[in-house]
């Protein structure tokens, strides 16, 4: 079975970090492109950055995030991360990482729809 487990969320205050982590004990992450989305209460699931399989280059993000959030994987680690940076409000959200098919798209979707297998994720809170 398939298994994705996100960690790293917390309740925070506005302005400050937190690092993401998205592991599996099933899964050899280097091989996938790995998306990360978010979903807010009442708000459809939101693509949020994309990083590419192996060297995990040009990872992508969503204009909300742009400049704040970053992107890398660690392949001794199997571990991908999300840093994200000045946090605000907008920012509270639960957030997940997925794996995109092994059909070499790679990053070229944020669309929750184009991944295949997502962890349960980790709830980000950031008061103002």
């Amino acid at each position: 079975q398939v298994q994705l487990v996100e960690s790293g969320g917390g309740p925070v205050q506005s302005g400050e970090s937190l690092r993401l982590s998205c592991t599996s004990s099933t899964l050899t992450l280097k091989f996938y492109a790995i998306g990360w989305f978010r979903q807010a209460p009442g708000k459809e699931r939101e693509g949020v950055s994309c990083i590419s399989s192996w060297s995990g280059s040009c990872p992508i993000y969503t204009d909300a995030v742009k400049g704040r959030f970053l992107a890398s994987r660690d392949k001794v680690k199997n571990t991908v991360f999300l840093e994200m940076n000045n946090l605000n409000a907008e920012d509270t959200a639960i957030y997940f990482c997925a794996t995109r098919p092994l059909d070499g798209k790679e990053c070229t979707s944020l669309t929750s729809r184009d991944y295949d297998y997502f962890g349960r994720g980790t709830q980000v809170t950031v008061s103002s």
